[in-house]
């Protein structure tokens, strides 16, 4: 599967991401710079990485939003495209619309950098059929505006669609409802505070992250 990587002006995580998709494709993704207005012929995922675009100024993810490949991004993802938001990328994309609700300021002020506990809530999109729903994994988190707020019908309605993909299974942010990953109404687009490129071998300590990879291999490749 051919994918693709978004890089913005200061994205740091970009790389993480490019490696975890290397050693499960075989192949090295393409990075697309936030400047391109198009995205590679035959792409089978985008991935919007984690960082801080554009040093996070305004509100996280807002800028990098409106960078003119974002458009592509959008027009592909209405067309069916698998598209992965991690940690900032998850912020890119409530911001472009691609995803309901908003990323906040995590709830204590400060910066959470650890393992976590998710429970898979959602076992049946492309990014998640290698899991068991109701299951427990571990998969880091690095953030300040990892807070998921929506207003209470928006929840209501991701609830009632089964697109709750990932919950906090213990306070980490103060997220809605402990929301740690959402899908959109079509499945091909998640986006997850917690970073799953950063446990695809075991050299990480656990490989839970890199069954999302190979899911989504499995089903679009």
């Amino acid at each position: 599967m051919k994918t693709a990587v978004i890089v913005f002006p200061g994205s740091n995580c970009d790389r993480d991401l490019a490696v975890a998709l290397e050693q499960v494709t075989g192949k090295k993704p393409e990075m697309v710079w936030h400047r391109d207005t198009d995205l590679p012929n035959g792409v089978g995922l985008v991935a919007v990485p984690g960082g801080f675009s554009y040093g996070d100024y305004l509100r996280s993810g807002a800028m990098a939003a409106r960078s003119p490949i974002m458009g592509a991004v959008a027009e592909a993802a209405g067309k069916g495209l698998p598209v992965l938001g991690v940690c900032n990328g998850f912020q890119v994309l409530t911001e472009a619309g691609l995803l309901p609700g908003a990323l906040m300021r995590n709830a204590g002020l400060g910066f959470v950098c650890r393992d976590v506990a998710l429970t898979v809530e959602n076992a049946q999109s492309a990014f998640t059929s290698r899991y068991q729903a109701g299951e427990t994994i571990t998969v880091p988190v690095a953030h300040h505006d990892g807070n998921y707020f929506a207003d209470a019908d928006t929840l209501d309605r991701l609830e009632g669609e089964g697109r709750v993909a990932f919950r906090y299974r213990e306070e980490v942010n103060g997220s809605a409802r402990g929301i740690a990953g959402i899908l959109n109404a079509g499945g091909n687009v998640l986006g997850m505070m917690p970073h799953p490129e950063r446990k695809v071998e075991a050299a990480h300590g656990g490989t839970d992250g890199r069954r999302l990879f190979e899911g989504l291999l499995e089903l679009v490749g």
